[in-house]
């Protein structure tokens, strides 16, 4: 089996906060951000929805394409997000 990695992006609402995050397991991530176990931005802000995430088969891939998101306009976030998920479901809720 081939390791993937993930860049997702959660919003604590439609057009609400965001945050970009990069991991190996978006599952595992999802639960942790869901249950706001750690003190942290996600969990401050409640920012557990997952609205957008992409696949990648390296993490150096994946690593560079977080920060360059992160650079992005907040208006191309919202752009990218509203191409694939333009109702802002939570991609996570059937896991």
């Amino acid at each position: 089996m081939t390791k993937r990695y993930y860049v997702y992006i959660l919003a604590s609402k439609r057009n609400g906060t965001l945050y970009i995050g990069f991991t190996d397991d978006l599952e595992r991530r999802m639960r942790e951000h869901k249950l706001k176990e750690v003190e942290s931005f996600t969990k401050k802000y409640d920012v557990d929805k997952l609205v957008y995430f992409e696949i990648f088969e390296t993490s150096n891939e994946a690593f560079i394409r977080e920060r360059r998101l992160k650079k992005w306009k907040r208006s191309w976030k919202l752009e990218l997000i509203e191409s694939k998920n333009p109702d802002w479901n939570d991609l996570s809720n059937d896991w």
